[in-house]
């Protein structure tokens, strides 16, 4: 019998000499392999304990209450074998399965809850999570992978958060998918709990370490997929086949596709994806308006916990529509209880201004780009989001002409007041070359002329009352970027009017009134 470096060599000769032109055009398109985390995966796996059958491998998937499955996005087997996982631990029974995936983002949750009740179809499904434009790999075999734990399983659960194409935030994102997992285990405290995440992640001391961290009690498995140097290693093996290995006891790797198998594919989607032409996408740059308006505010989007900083604000993220996602958005408001005339209004108002902020269903709609607004409404987003999205969490619609929000009462104008002075502000900070806000003949700021233009309001109708509690707003947070720009107040202190809690009878007037108190005591000191 030949010997193992023989049977090695002959073995992978045909595939290293195609590998050589495929690994140098990739590295062409393609320098992130350079990069350390990618180093610390590829050095972790070089070597493994033995071989396993299938019945070894069913024993330690039975075993464990997390298994982690390496996935290579481009390699559309990868997914299928995680389904044929899940399908096979559901079927023998014993305990229920969970799928969480990154390739959904933990902020589209609502959305994939949407699927799941069969309450919105595939083509949905795909085009609002936005498959395309932020994963763009194949559809098919994930959807696949969906199906599957729709079908098998209790639960399906996106992940992920931005930014995905920048390194240096990457062990953020461990963090962030540990922790959600963590929320999983909670809800799920007797499933087995199958993960499909990029095979990089899965280092030892990377999202492993993170769920460590997280859930020291739970008995995690790694399973990886066709690693490189165990695929060399295995393939100086005496039998035909090796279809297993453990590379140590919490970690296995199986084999289902080539090395070469793994890189044309990807040098495929490389090819694809250099001739892709499309229309705008509007996202990214609204998701860095709300992301630099976050940093100036000193938000840290990956809190885990809620107080000072709005519990992981990066799955609170919203939706954004741009025109070819007119059918879609009607179909999302129509479900939320907006009528057709009112979707008229709105999308009138987008016209106008080039953008809208729906808070009721926490989404965008741009149909231009036009900075002052696109900045004032992405601070409406981080007012509401630090708030904890209430519209959203109480399923609020529009009713009777008006948002529920606003309904005719003085604690709505309060709380408007508020949401037009941070959004006014926001515009400011972000576009800092916005007019000064200017309204003629108005009184100066007191707490008697806001209770003066409270009853005003609530004795108008519902345009009227939108008018008054934008002009009063604006006047508010144009003192307070002035009091700004003279260091007289600090992003901390504006911090703490976004995070405020506006939502129970009387708070709103409360914060509002304080916050005029000090505008008028720091006008007086300016004076003085």
């Amino acid at each position: 019998m030949a010997s193992t470096a023989n049977l090695r060599s002959r073995r992978s000769a045909g595939q290293l000499h195609a590998l050589a032109g495929v690994e140098r055009e990739i590295r062409a398109q393609d320098s992130q392999s350079r990069r350390k985390y990618l180093r610390e995966f590829s050095q972790a796996f070089r070597s493994y304990d033995s071989l396993l059958d299938s019945q070894q491998l069913q024993n330690a998937l039975r075993a464990a209450d997390v298994i982690l499955i390496g996935d290579y996005h481009a390699l559309p087997g990868a997914q299928r074998y995680a389904a044929s996982l899940l399908e096979q631990r559901a079927l023998a029974g014993g305990r229920p399965v969970v799928l969480g995936v990154e390739t959904i983002f933990a902020r589209d949750q609502h959305i994939l809850d949407e699927w799941w009740r069969r309450e919105i179809d595939e083509a949905e499904l795909r085009q609002r999570i936005r498959f395309d434009l932020d994963w763009g790999y194949d559809w098919a075999p994930f959807h696949e992978l969906l199906t599957a734990a729709r079908d098998h399983g209790e639960g399906l659960y996106g992940l992920d958060c931005i930014p995905r194409e920048n390194l240096r935030k990457i062990g953020a994102r461990d963090r962030h998918a540990a922790a959600k997992v963590a929320e999983i285990r909670q809800r799920h405290p007797n499933a087995a709990i199958f993960v499909l995440f990029g095979e990089s992640h899965l280092a030892p001391g990377h999202l492993p370490r993170a769920l460590q961290k997280e859930m020291p009690e739970a008995k995690t498995l790694t399973v990886l997929q066709n690693i490189d140097a165990l695929y060399w290693r295995a393939a100086g093996e005496p039998v035909d086949k090796v279809d297993a290995v453990r590379v140590c006891d919490d970690v296995l790797c199986v084999f289902n596709a080539t090395p070469l198998e793994k890189y044309e594919s990807y040098r495929l989607f490389l090819d694809q994806w250099s001739r892709c032409d499309m229309g705008p996408d509007f996202a990214p740059t609204i998701y860095n308006l709300i992301d630099s308006l976050a940093a100036f505010l000193e938000i840290n989007r990956y809190s885990p916990h809620n107080g000072t900083q709005p519990k992981f604000l990066i799955d609170m993220l919203p939706e954004v529509h741009g025109n070819s996602s007119d059918a879609v958005l009607r179909r999302l408001l129509s479900r939320k209880g907006v009528s057709e005339q009112q979707v008229e209004t709105m999308l009138a108002r987008v016209e106008e201004r080039g953008c809208a902020y729906l808070p009721q269903v926490n989404a965008f709609y741009v149909r231009e780009f036009q900075m002052m607004h696109a900045a004032e409404d992405a601070a409406r987003f981080l007012h509401h989001a630090c708030r904890g999205l209430p519209l959203r969490r109480n399923g609020q619609g529009i009713e009777g002409g008006r948002e529920c929000e606003a309904a005719l009462t003085a604690d709505n104008f309060y709380r408007r007041v508020v949401e037009n002075a941070v959004a006014y502000f926001g515009s400011r900070v972000l576009y800092p070359s916005r007019p000064a806000f200017e309204s003629e003949k108005a009184p100066a700021l007191s707490r008697a002329a806001c209770e003066r233009a409270a009853n005003e309001a609530c004795e108008g109708d519902a345009e009227k009352f939108e008018l008054i509690a934008k002009d009063f707003g604006f006047r508010l947070g144009s003192q307070i970027y002035d009091f700004y720009l003279a260091g007289k107040v600090k992003p901390a202190g504006v911090r703490r009017l976004f995070l405020a809690h506006l939502d129970e009878p009387g708070l709103a007037r409360k914060v509002c009134t304080a916050v005029i108190a000090r505008v008028r005591a720091a006008s007086r000191a300016t004076r003085d």
